[in-house]
């Protein structure tokens, strides 16, 4: 069967004729440069039991074991993404990046969707490849001379579950007493795999930008955010049943929809280890 990457509205590329069991060294590196080429690549019509999904994701590297989600039964290396028909909130609706606060972010995660809503559950994807060339020359210009700190404490540590409205996150999310990581990484980077330019700040751990004061980094940081949600430079990805998605954390930013309320949605993730970004 002929494999196909076909690349999506606005954000990353569909993959076709592959099953993701078993892949050879070829197909590995096939799909680790549509990685750096579309950012995140989407599948259909697969089936993977929880030791295959741990065996495809070991094919790209080191599992980066997240420190916040609860685990599958029997599965440390898988996170649960898991949202229960009397819950009010989902993990992950806020536009972000995974494991932006590491020194070393992580490559990319593969999400299976093993129960869906009837309908709505959709992730929206928006390109930090398409955002960074959309700018005009004056502002890449700008934005490559900065820096950025992310941090994992605001989003993960024990001062993020003192609102009410957050205590439902116990049993999702936990080991707030981890939440110690602050990282500094380039606003713009160079991509390890493409060497295309994106950029990388993003709300969900994005702090501030270390050469401008206070008012000022939250005015950039705001400016650049609204440019990113440019409808333009995303892709809204509906699940289906054996549906995967690959994103590359380098490339992308995402949101998981929160419209399926009193429906179950369950997903199984897995996190790869990156490299050290520089511009």
């Amino acid at each position: 069967m002929t494999i196909r990457i076909t690349a999506a509205s606005g954000a990353g590329a569909y993959v076709e004729g592959m099953q993701l069991q078993n892949l050879t060294s070829a197909e590995i590196a096939l799909l680790r440069e549509g990685l750096g080429e579309h950012g995140v690549l989407f599948f259909r019509e697969q089936s993977l039991t929880p030791e295959q999904h741990i065996a495809l994701a070991e094919g790209f590297g080191e599992i980066n074991i997240n420190r916040f989600f609860t685990p599958v039964d029997g599965y440390p290396k898988i996170a649960q993404v898991l949202k229960e028909p009397d819950q009010q909130k989902n993990i992950g609706e806020k536009w972000h990046t995974d494991h932006s606060y590491d020194q070393l972010p992580a490559l990319g995660s593969i999400l299976v969707a093993r129960e869906l809503p009837t309908s709505g559950g959709d992730t929206i994807f928006s390109s930090m490849f398409a955002a960074f060339e959309a700018l005009e020359p004056a502002m890449k210009e700008k934005l490559s001379k900065l820096t950025a700190t992310h941090s994992s404490r605001h989003a993960f540590g024990a001062k993020a579950y003192e609102n009410e409205s957050e205590k439902e996150f116990a049993g999702r999310l936990g080991n707030s007493q981890a939440a110690t990581q602050d990282a500094v990484h380039p606003v713009i980077i160079r991509h390890p795999i493409s060497g295309k330019q994106a950029l990388y700040v993003n709300p969900g751990f994005t702090l501030h930008i270390n050469e401008l004061d206070a008012a000022e980094s939250e005015a950039l940081l705001a400016q650049i955010y609204a440019h990113c949600q440019n409808e333009r430079f995303s892709h809204r990805f509906q699940w289906e049943q054996g549906s995967i998605a690959f994103w590359d954390n380098r490339a992308t930013w995402h949101s998981a929809m929160n419209d399926y309320a009193g429906q179950r949605r369950l997903m199984h993730r897995i996190t790869v280890a990156g490299t050290a970004l520089t511009a």
